[in-house]
């Protein structure tokens, strides 16, 4: 079935290959459903942090963790992704990072870094947890002891092939001895033995490190947009150059930017698309990344990179709107902002009084009819009044952003806790306190004060 369209169809084959990851058992099963499962799915959370965290080009791997687990810090896309946990979990396609298990990697990286250096809950631009699908040999008598590699079972019934287990570094490996177990069980006629040995990724043919300097030279895109498309194209960031459309500047001269802080292009999702991404939150997460990056550039980016969609794939306003919910959604809960929330809520009060009483003015500038909670209606007000147009939408997601109990207010508690989060490195990036700030800062230009 299609979960685009939730069209059915049928298709027939000599021969199934199961290689679903932690829903390998779920396909087993309906094969026959009285198999033993064979499948333990274990959560990994992983956090991404500023770039500054690591040197460019090393990487750290700690073996002996306080309880046993295994740590690693690594450059990646200029940012720094630190991880992992090792937890049992069911098997899910929503699994959310817990806030106990980003604190744990943050306690353990701790003791990596310069002590005068304090990595802060609020540096953590963005978490997840993924399922490994760790398996039992069904081979061997011992049940409760994991397979170290890859297994491959063939059903003798049905004649399933499964493959399951392994890691991303042997998929290669793991992919051939696959097919070799479905030819011979099905007695298949490939035209010719393996080529995989010598089979390039899309991308790596003429690929070189110093083609972005042609990207640059050729088409006018900025130095660090043209690394990234090398980086990440190959060969084919050609094809993605010559999708993007004159910036009117003098330079770069090519290359509109998604996000100001990144190097993705809206070009790019018009090349994803070309490449079958069909929802937002695929251009997002697994074609660009930026969700893995920072979620706040990627809340940012989200009505761009739907309006960029939904004008070549023909979407509707309702369908719009689904695609925004549906990427809001996997931001917060997938991608940490939900855990980030519970972060900010477990913040003790770290306010002087001088700091209590500046939080409590700067909340009664909202609540001017003191009600004793911000409403979206005050907001918008406050915005109308300085001179500043706001969307409806992005009034909400400020709202909610600091509505810790989700009761539709922010209560005078909950502002504390904003301030007391922000000032103790909790969090490092709120919006609706940067524009208030920005606001502010309007007000004394405007008035020919200073500072």
């Amino acid at each position: 079935m299609s979960q685009i369209t939730g069209e059915h169809f049928i298709v027939r084959s000599k021969c199934i290959v199961n290689a679903t990851g932690p829903f390998t058992d779920s396909i087993r099963l309906m094969a026959n459903p009285e198999t033993q499962p064979i499948c333990c799915p274990s959560a990994g959370v992983h956090i991404v942090l500023p770039g500054y965290y690591s040197p460019a080009n090393t990487g750290l791997l700690d073996p002996a963790t306080t309880d046993g687990r295994v740590i690693f810090f690594l450059p990646w896309q200029k940012m720094t992704v630190a991880g992992t946990t090792d937890a049992h979990s069911e098997v899910t396609f929503s699994p959310k990072p817990r806030n106990s298990d980003i604190e744990f990697i943050l306690n353990e990286i701790r003791g990596y870094l310069n002590k005068n250096i304090t990595v802060r809950r609020g540096d953590v631009m963005s978490a997840w947890s993924g399922l490994r699908p760790l398996v039992r040999d069904p081979n061997k008598s011992d049940t409760k002891s994991l397979a170290r590699n890859h297994i491959i079972e063939v059903a003798d019934d049905s004649g399933l092939v499964t493959i399951a287990g392994g890691k991303w570094t042997t998929y290669r490996h793991m992919a051939q001895e696959t097919v070799d177990a479905a030819i011979k069980a099905h007695d298949l006629k490939p035209k010719n033995d393996c080529i995989t040995a010598g089979l390039l990724l899309e991308g790596a043919h003429n690929w070189d490190p110093l083609l972005y300097v042609h990207l640059v030279q050729d088409y006018g895109i900025e130095v660090d947009v043209a690394q990234h498309l090398a980086n990440n194209y190959g060969d084919r960031a050609f094809v993605v150059a010559r999708l993007c459309k004159m910036t009117g500047k003098r330079w770069p001269i090519v290359g509109n930017r998604l996000h100001g802080e990144f190097p993705f292009l809206d070009a790019e999702v018009d090349h994803a698309m070309k490449e079958y991404a069909c929802t937002t939150v695929d251009v997002i997460a697994r074609r660009l990344r930026i969700a893995f990056l920072n979620t706040y550039a990627a809340h940012e980016v989200l009505d761009l990179v739907v309006q960029i969609m939904a004008k070549r794939l023909n979407w509707s306003r309702k369908e719009m709107e689904r695609q925004l919910q549906m990427a809001r959604d996997f931001i917060n809960n997938e991608m940490g902002q939900e855990a980030r929330m519970q972060s900010m809520s477990s913040v003790p009060l770290n306010l002087t009084r001088e700091e209590m009483q500046a939080a409590k003015e700067r909340f009664n500038q909202l609540d001017r009819d003191r009600k004793g909670h911000i409403t979206v209606n005050d907001i918008r007000r406050h915005f109308r009044e300085h001179g500043n147009k706001i969307d409806e939408r992005l009034l909400h997601e400020l709202l909610n952003e600091v509505d810790l109990n989700k009761n539709g207010e922010l209560e005078l508690a909950e502002f504390f806790q904003l301030y007391s989060g922000l000032k103790t490195g909790h969090i490092t990036q709120n919006r609706l306190v940067r524009y208030l700030d920005e606001m502010s800062v309007k007000d004394v230009a405007r008035s020919g004060g200073g500072f």
